[in-house]
């Protein structure tokens, strides 16, 4: 059983333009390819964009290491329904295309989900992001592409700064000192079950806890208290993903606040959690019985 794994041209082995990340691509393959193999699948990674692709030839598609997607949005969504025509999509397009736009947050927020204070910003003028340190309360934001990942086009702003161009529709929260002091605590559900958990720490002098960035992963195991908010915020989809990783900062209650549900391309930590590929591959394969 041929199953795909949708990659990128920045992050596939033969890609010229490899990202500098994209060992995380490799990692993932490491740990699925020989539990899939063990299931009867095999996993194959390739472009979401390859012009060649018979999409038909495979028993199902997952969404893989897609790291350019946020460029060409409207093409990826629609290559994803066209995919999802001729055989299963994990997850599925319908459930992407919300999980696309971060505004989504603003429907797990209604669902309650805790939220960091944002204000969504169409259209970012220097008066727009002058403005919204009076709006959040706040002499530090942080500005973050609507539309985008791992830190793409994401500005950390105090009052006063020169305000860079920001050509995309934004969101600005105010910094969260959490990030530094206890790092980003990310939850990798499979199928709706906790596969592992970890914390995702800044290098000193930064704030981004992603490896472009210098930031370093540890497992954890987390509290029945916050593994109990990760399970609710999962539990407000009306499509049940495939994967998922649930991504969030501690707040000054001691409580957890959502940063972000990532359920396109989420890197999902196989070094932090060993039965990762073996999960997956049974999760898998029980969807497409």
């Amino acid at each position: 059983m041929r199953i795909a794994y949708l990659a990128s041209s920045v992050t596939l082995p033969s890609s010229p333009d490899r990202r500098s990340d994209a060992f995380e691509h490799d990692w993932m393959m490491e740990a699925l390819r020989p539990a899939f193999a063990a299931q009867g699948m095999t996993l194959e990674d390739i472009t979401w964009d390859d012009p060649g692709a018979d999409w038909s030839r495979y028993a199902g598609v997952m969404i893989g290491s897609t790291w350019d997607y946020w460029d060409r949005a409207r093409e990826f969504l629609a290559t994803l329904d066209a995919i999802e025509a001729q055989t299963p999509l994990f997850n599925p397009a319908a459930l992407v295309r919300w999980n696309s736009r971060k505004t989504y947050l603003r429907d797990l927020e209604a669902g309650g989900a805790r939220l960091i204070p944002t204000l969504w910003i169409d259209e970012m003028t220097a008066g727009a992001a002058a403005r919204a340190f009076d709006s959040l309360d706040s002499d530090d934001l942080v500005f973050k592409r609507q539309v985008g990942a791992g830190a793409d086009g994401q500005h950390r702003l105090r009052r006063g700064d020169s305000i860079p161009a920001m050509p995309h529709p934004m969101m600005v929260q105010p910094f969260m000192s959490s990030i530094v002091d206890e790092g980003e605590i990310s939850f990798v559900m499979i199928d709706g079950a906790l596969s592992h958990a970890l914390v995702k720490t800044a290098k000193p002098g930064d704030y981004r806890i992603q490896s472009l960035y210098g930031g370093t992963e540890t497992p954890i195991t987390p509290s029945a208290a916050d593994l109990k908010v990760a399970h609710h915020v999962l539990s407000a989809l009306d499509t049940p993903a495939l994967y998922a990783r649930v991504d969030m900062l501690r707040a000054e209650d001691g409580g957890l606040l959502l940063m972000e549900l990532e359920l396109i391309e989420p890197y999902l930590y196989p070094k932090q959690g060993p039965d990762l590929g073996e999960r997956l591959a049974t999760a898998l394969l029980q969807r497409l019985s």
